[in-house]
């Protein structure tokens, strides 16, 4: 089985701001976890975050195995499977054993990148024009969809209703021809001075053209216009070309987390 590497928590109040940035439409707090759903679109929005913040070593332990059954009942009503999203640090090890004494499965390994506003570097993007929105516009909606959607046309709306729920900006970069080439998002949770960027998709036939970097620029100048005084991403361990792109843009890692989801029970057989 593969791990990831214990890695310090992220800095205080980001991981609050992440949760308000995408935001699951069914919520439960139980012993300072909080269950998340949304009819199973996106792994993050039908997770639990545990908040590193009731983290204190291992004084939790004992909760631990009551808490599990109740989630476990939770999602078991709304049909979904029990996931986790997990940082890997010390203070969450009485959680991980529990979690690896149960089966849960280690996957989706992804980093959490953070720079400061007064941070000079902006990427050289390609010379495109670079429309900013409050709301996303239906050729928004189909670049980020035909890129990284999963499901169907309710799918959609679901993740939709997840992206208006926080107050945001959305990029989308516009190929010579004037068609949609790339998009993103920030995040901007009410309250916590920091934008986070979320939804950075180019179509296949728009790739290496410069256009990520163009959206990501317009991004930055734009969130930091407004007050933005510091910025996050997420983006997947296995990704080594958008790490790149990011840290030319002066973003380093701040953390990592890992998704941990119950293995599927198998049915009973024979008669």
């Amino acid at each position: 089985m593969t791990t990831a590497s214990p890695v310090q928590p992220v800095p205080l109040g980001l991981e609050a701001a992440m949760d308000a940035a995408w935001p699951a439409p069914d919520r439960h707090e139980a012993g300072g976890w909080m269950l998340r759903a949304a009819a199973g679109v996106t792994q993050r929005s039908n997770s639990i975050w545990p908040r590193s913040e009731q983290f204190g070593g291992d004084q939790c332990s004992d909760d631990l195995p009551g808490l599990l059954r109740e989630a476990r009942a939770w999602y078991r009503s709304r049909r979904l499977p029990v996931i986790f999203q997990l940082f890997d640090t010390p203070a969450a090890s009485a959680l991980h054993r529990l979690l690896d004494a149960e089966g849960f499965t280690r996957q989706s390994e992804t980093l959490v990148m953070t720079r400061s506003a007064m941070d000079a570097r902006i990427p050289a993007g390609a010379a495109a024009a670079v429309e900013l929105s409050t709301e996303p516009s239906g050729e928004w909606l189909r670049v980020w969809w035909d890129v990284d959607g999963r499901g169907g046309n309710d799918a959609l709306v679901t993740a939709t209703e997840i992206l208006k729920g926080c107050p945001s900006l959305y990029a989308l970069a516009r190929d010579g021809d004037g068609r949609p080439a790339a998009v993103g998002r920030l995040a901007l949770p009410d309250g916590s001075g920091q934008g986070g960027l979320y939804c950075m998709a180019t179509l296949p036939e728009a790739r290496r053209k410069g256009f990520a970097a163009a959206i990501l620029q317009a991004l930055l100048h734009a969130g930091k216009a407004g007050g933005v005084h510091g910025f996050w991403l997420l983006v997947t361990a296995a990704n080594h070309g958008a790490q790149e792109l990011y840290a030319k843009a002066g973003f380093r890692e701040a953390g990592r987390y890992l998704y941990r989801q119950e293995r599927p029970r198998r049915a009973p057989t024979g008669c």
